[in-house]
């Protein structure tokens, strides 16, 4: 049975060959592209400017991802908006919503779930269900940019599942969000999230895109980083620092390095010493994150003066460094909170 055609996973190339091979002329490809692309269309049906038989064809014979919003959650301390959003398969995603001095900024997903298990991650404790396709994380960034009525200006593939694991499609996702003639973000405002996964992180830095790569680091140590993400058990952290000393060579983008402090667990002075050398000499940023509770994890996020002890440790080795600001802790902002509330209740 062949695959039906996902039309808001084409690019521009794509879509006028399909428009074509429909038998219609060619500069429907580019009103096609702009109602999705442009005018954020929830359905073909808003194409007016298409014709009717045109319009049904594509309804019958074609895929139009289209995300239904199940739950949004406003938090009263920020303005964060957390979406919970239904996929046509009956799969849940969850997207952020933040804003900043420097615009709006959308956290999406880019898996139905997550396979790689971190330790102290709710995104993970139900496995994978499946890939998004590049329409589907799109569907993230314009169905929140119409709900808010505002742009969006930059966007992080940093919510539940492992980007790098989904890397074809994450390719066509950035070639589409990024199109002059589509959202148009700049690639210097979008972020890609990875906790290590060495082979494809090689293959993106022979892109030389323009993106920031922000990395789940969380231990200084093999040993430690095996205890808190199975990840490191395949790529050993000598083999992923090599990787990431690559990565900057052929972009010239620094990059981020994700630590999320636990209490006890990677936050005391040793660790900062270790993380310093670690790192010395790269053109870096560590961004420290406090950790949110998961019931199911055992553990507990650091208290500020750990947390601030642990950057100062860093700024005195010349280390880069920042906490990050924690945005709507008040909605389960956390990765992967909001779904698995969800999914538990349907059991239930």
């Amino acid at each position: 049975m062949t695959e039906k055609p996902d039309l808001k996973s084409m690019n521009q190339t794509e879509l006028l060959s399909f428009v074509k091979e429909a038998g219609e002329k060619p500069f429907r490809a580019g009103q096609l592209y702009q109602w999705m692309h442009q005018k954020l269309s929830a359905s073909i049906d808003e194409m007016t400017n298409l014709p009717a038989g045109f319009r049904a064809k594509l309804k019958q014979e074609c895929i139009f991802s289209a995300l239904k919003q199940t739950d949004v959650q406003i938090s009263r301390q920020d303005g964060t908006r957390k979406y919970l959003f239904l996929l046509e398969d009956q799969n849940m995603i969850e997207s952020v919503w933040m804003r900043y001095k420097f615009g709006g900024s959308v956290c999406i997903s880019s898996q139905a779930g997550c396979r790689m298990g971190c330790k102290f991650c709710a995104s993970g404790l139900n496995g994978l269900a499946r890939n998004l396709s590049p329409a589907e994380m799109l569907e993230q960034v314009y169905r929140i940019q119409r709900d808010i009525g505002e742009r969006i200006s930059h966007v992080v593939v940093m919510g539940t599942g492992e980007p790098l694991d989904n890397y074809d499609n994450l390719l066509k996702f950035i070639e589409l969000i990024t199109a002059e003639e589509g959202l148009h973000i700049s690639q210097r405002n979008l972020t890609v999230s990875t906790c290590g996964i060495v082979p494809n992180i090689r293959k993106l830095a022979e892109k030389r895109l323009g993106i920031t790569l922000a990395v789940s680091l969380h231990a200084s140590s093999q040993e430690k980083r095996e205890t808190l993400m199975p990840i490191a058990v395949k790529y050993k952290l000598e083999e992923l620092m090599h990787t990431c000393r690559y990565y900057f060579e052929k972009t010239g983008r620094r990059i981020t390095f994700e630590y999320a402090l636990a209490s006890g667990v990677n936050d005391t002075e040793k660790d900062a010493r270790s993380l310093a050398e670690l790192l010395f000499g790269m053109n870096c940023h560590v961004n420290l994150i406090p950790i949110n509770p998961v019931k199911e994890q055992i553990y507990r996020g650091s208290g500020q003066d750990a947390a601030l002890a642990f950057k100062n440790k860093l700024e005195k080795n010349g280390i880069n460094v920042t906490i990050r600001r924690e945005m709507g802790r008040d909605i389960d902002a956390a990765c992967g909170q909001l779904r698995k509330k969800y999914m538990e209740r349907q059991v239930d």
